[in-house]
């Protein structure tokens, strides 16, 4: 199943946000829409706009006025993605060059701020506390999630809790949000809203997961950037953390995991000793169980078409291979 089927239902809409995209980070300044223009060229899946607009189309069918908030969390979602890749140093994204390497670290935290800055300027026109207050305080948290990654790192003592709150931060909560305000600018019934904002929240707890499984499995030119980056990095995901409990190497994994020149110049090892420990495994089981809790959500939603696609969403997240 592919990004383009599961968005079917919002085609027309997710055309528009893209061809706004480039709009809307526009500036003076050459250099920094070149960076901004590289970003959007790059591509993605576009998951949070398509979110908004799928939530708000089981409730009305007219989405023009979602559009300005579905381009508002793309843009905040980019912003994450050009700082995260100065933290991480990462050199490639999606396939192609980062920000961060074609045009340095400097440019590329003011590039970030300057999108972030423009979604918050889109959703000021709203003129709507709540959406402002539910958008600034899921972007505090996507940082404080990323300094408790920072601060993760190499760290072989951490459990299964800082993980999950790792990944909530990184990923599942901009999900949900997308469906929440989505939901909220439709008009939905209380009880629906908070039943489509869990579905994304569970829905990006399963997403995360099988994100870091493919950073162990799956094909490097699919996945667009190096497979094995978050064990060169010290970013102990999932399966590490149960190769750690459970592997019968797990001593040796605790040594090797704890170092930093060891997850660079071992990595190809490390990974092998996750995989033969059944750690891909138990995090697929994972992933189905945060799936199989948001479809429970969807019982709440009344019949439409497009709750149809988001029960099939769910399916797609654990058989994607990017």
């Amino acid at each position: 199943m592919s990004q383009f089927n599961f968005l079917a239902p919002v085609s027309k809409e997710m055309k528009i946000v893209e061809s706004r995209l480039d709009k809307y980070v526009q500036s003076d300044l050459a250099m920094l829409n070149e960076a901004a223009g590289h970003l959007i060229g790059a591509g993605g899946k576009r998951l949070r706009p398509g979110f908004a607009l799928l939530a708000a189309k089981i409730y009305q069918d007219d989405l023009e006025n979602i559009i300005p908030l579905a381009i508002a969390l793309e843009l905040v979602h980019m912003a994450t993605l050009v700082h995260d890749d100065v933290i991480d140093n990462s050199m490639v994204r999606r396939g192609t060059d980062t920000v961060k390497l074609a045009w340095g670290n400097r440019v590329s935290i003011y590039a970030g701020n300057f999108i972030f800055a423009r979604a918050m300027s889109i959703i000021a026109d709203y003129e709507d506390v709540e959406i402002i207050d539910i958008l600034a305080d899921t972007s505090m948290k996507i940082c404080q999630g990323e300094i408790i990654q920072m601060l993760s790192c190499y760290n072989v003592n951490l459990g299964l809790k800082n993980y999950l709150r790792r990944i909530e931060r990184k990923t599942a909560l901009l999900i949900s949000v997308s469906c929440q305000l989505g939901a909220i600018l439709a008009k939905a019934p209380e009880n629906e809203i908070k039943a489509l904002t869990r579905y994304g929240y569970y829905l990006g707890m399963g997403f995360q997961i099988t994100d870091d499984i493919l950073d162990f499995v799956a094909d490097e030119q699919t996945l667009g950037k190096p497979t094995g980056s978050d064990i060169r990095q010290g970013v102990i995901t999932l399966p590490a953390l149960y190769a750690l409990n459970h592997s019968v190497y797990k001593d040796e994994l605790r040594q090797l995991l704890a170092s930093p020149e060891a997850c660079d110049r071992e990595a190809d090892k490390i990974i092998e000793m996750i995989i033969d420990s059944d750690g891909i495994d138990y995090s697929y089981w994972l992933a189905r169980h945060y799936a199989g809790k948001a479809k429970k959500q969807l019982d709440m939603i009344p019949e439409h078409p497009v709750k149809n696609t988001l029960l099939e969403i769910t399916d797609y997240i654990l058989e994607r291979d990017y």
